[in-house]
């Protein structure tokens, strides 16, 4: 058993959790049984403690994801208790200066290690899913030496002590300085890892008046980061849907050539996975294009271009982010040129083409299906989804067996449940991963913080059964398949395919472009052999001057085929 959960942490924390339950149960029954005897007052205390465990352990065994949680927090506030203890012994100990210091030392070192295992409880629980595991071999271990050598295990000669009196000496004052350094180091780690997410300012908090319309400018900010010096660019806020209809608030960039002119034609970019909290808008980020997948602004500028890139509803602004869910970003994506527009200072024109890639190449194809409904001022010529998210079913149900795949993981679910209240992350997530999951979807993975998800996600891969349930069942499994993107395009699409690419199967999206030639969809399909995600989009990947011919077609006016077409590269 040790060596099983030992390589399979979260597994461990689900048998973990059940033998918790298990364990009060038997506490109970133990109890009445050693009061069997014993006098009336006595059963009736034990059978009362019996009935008390027996609940505890079945509420354990009903709700074993919260056990999971709890027993992070306990791990943790049990070590500030040990090391409080400690240092109170330290100071009220009447030994010599150095015994006092050594408790001191090593309470202080323990109280800063529970309060960092509270902090990071995910962490907290890989480490007693390995511990836990440890702590099996070790009884199977000692079992085996009692089985083969009785006398042995009972009746073990003492033996005189052995080692250097020196090195002892040396350990004992060496030791409470090692422990500190240790705690410091956590510490310093633990505040360069929360250090690097990005800060929410108040340009993204809504007024109390809001605009009753979608797509209207509420505020705008001259914006430079990552902006080319031949290039001028602002940050906005306006308002848009979500796909119930209720009205919402999104922010965007907006980047325009610097050089005299005006009517510049635009790319209305869809950023790809930034993450699911506020904190992961592309606006806030150090790198605020390229961590949306968006390596070639340089090119758009130099076309004579204008790029306009949503950060979609709740990424910067109000939650919960629609990650993955097709009609709220379509809107959001289709609302940021109408707002944009609105920015006198940025001349943009009327002709425009959706870019997106693999979040942002599903929030492409929705922008398309919708686009003459929602936004019908809107003139759209084309639509170019990169690696989309199109087959919602089959890319939730590969994430499992991919590395990295958890942490995608974590976003869906996190907005599945937020956005869609007959979803419970409880029904579809193992105990011992949603802790692991809650505190995925907390960080953005551009921030430095994504290092404890990758640590996770490794771990994952020898542990991959994040779901304790089909996905595709149920609740989740119907919101899934209703945010596929609809084959009702009214406008030229281009879809690019990485032919190596291990998140967005390319069985899948051919699967998926099948079923929009199927229905009678016009497509320009191109794959690109030996590309993967990202290197699909990247600045030398042979899809750029495909793109950008394409888009320059578009904007031209260029007639594109009435039927299907699959390229190879």
């Amino acid at each position: 058993m040790g060596a099983v959960v030992i390589v399979r942490p979260t597994t461990s924390l689900d048998t973990l959790a059940w033998i918790i339950g298990a364990g009060l149960i038997l506490a109970g029954a133990i109890r009445l049984l050693e009061h069997r005897k014993g006098s009336g007052s006595g059963m009736a205390s034990a059978g009362l403690g019996l009935v008390v465990a027996v609940i505890a352990g079945l509420v354990v065994w009903w709700l074993p994801g919260l056990t999971v949680r709890l027993l992070a927090v306990f791990v943790g506030a049990g070590i500030v208790v040990s090391g409080g203890l400690r240092l109170v012994d330290g100071f009220r100990n009447r030994g010599s200066v150095g015994a006092r210091s050594r408790l001191i030392l090593f309470g202080m070192a323990e109280i800063v290690f529970g309060v960092l295992a509270l902090v990071w409880p995910d962490i907290t629980l890989l480490f007693v899913a390995v511990l836990f595991g440890a702590r099996l071999i070790m009884a199977g271990l000692a079992g085996l030496w009692d089985v083969f050598f009785p006398d042995e295990a009972h009746h073990l000669p003492a033996r005189p002590a052995t080692g250097s009196g020196r090195m002892r000496r040396v350990a004992r004052v060496i030791g409470p300085f090692v422990a500190v350094a240790l705690a410091a180091g956590g510490v310093g780690a633990s505040e360069t890892l929360r250090r690097g997410a990005p800060a929410i300012d108040a340009f993204y908090t809504a007024p109390r008046e809001v605009p009753s319309q979608p797509g209207q400018l509420i505020r705008f900010d001259p914006f430079t980061r990552g902006v080319p010096a031949d290039a001028v660019g602002w940050r906005i806020l306006y308002t848009t849907t979500r796909g119930d209809g209720s009205a919402a608030i999104a922010s965007g960039l907006v980047v325009v050539p610097r050089r005299s002119g005006g009517g510049w034609p635009v790319i209305d970019w869809a950023h790809g996975t930034t993450g699911y909290a506020a904190a992961c808008a592309p606006s806030l980020a150090t790198r605020p294009f390229e961590s949306g997948a968006l390596f070639i602004l340089g090119q758009v500028i130099d076309n004579g271009w204008a790029l306009v890139a949503t950060d979609y509803i709740g990424l910067g602004t109000a939650g919960p982010h629609p990650y993955l869910i097709g009609p709220d970003s379509a809107h959001a994506v289709l609302d940021a040129v109408r707002a944009a527009r609105q920015l006198t200072q940025a001349h943009l024109g009327q002709q425009t083409v959706v870019w997106g890639h693999s979040q942002g190449g599903g929030a492409a194809l929705w922008t398309g299906a919708v686009a003459r409904q929602y936004a019908p001022g809107l003139n759209i010529q084309g639509v170019a989804a990169l690696a989309p998210a199109s087959n919602l079913p089959a890319l939730v149900d590969n994430l499992p067996t991919i590395t990295g795949g958890s942490i995608f993981a974590s976003y869906v679910m996190a907005a599945y449940a937020a956005v869609y209240p007959d979803i419970s992350i409880n029904s579809y997530i193992r105990p011992g991963v949603k802790t692991v999951l809650t505190e995925m979807a907390k960080r953005c993975l551009a921030e430095p913080s994504a290092l404890v998800s990758v640590l996770h996600a490794l771990a994952l891969t020898k542990d991959p059964e994040i779901f304790r349930r089909d996905p595709n069942t149920g609740a989740l499994g119907k919101h899934l398949a209703a945010n596929v993107p609809p084959a009702t395009i009214p406008m030229s699409l281009l879809i690019a395919q990485g032919g190596s690419d291990p998140l967005v199967l390319p069985a899948t999206q051919s699967g998926y472009v099948d079923s929009l030639c199927a229905a009678g969809q016009a497509v320009d399909y191109r794959t690109y052999a030996g590309l993967d995600h990202v290197g699909l989009v990247e600045a030398e990947s042979p899809l750029v001057p495909d793109l950008l011919d394409w888009t320059h077609d578009r904007f031209a006016g260029q007639p594109t085929s009435a039927g299907c077409t699959l390229t190879q590269r």
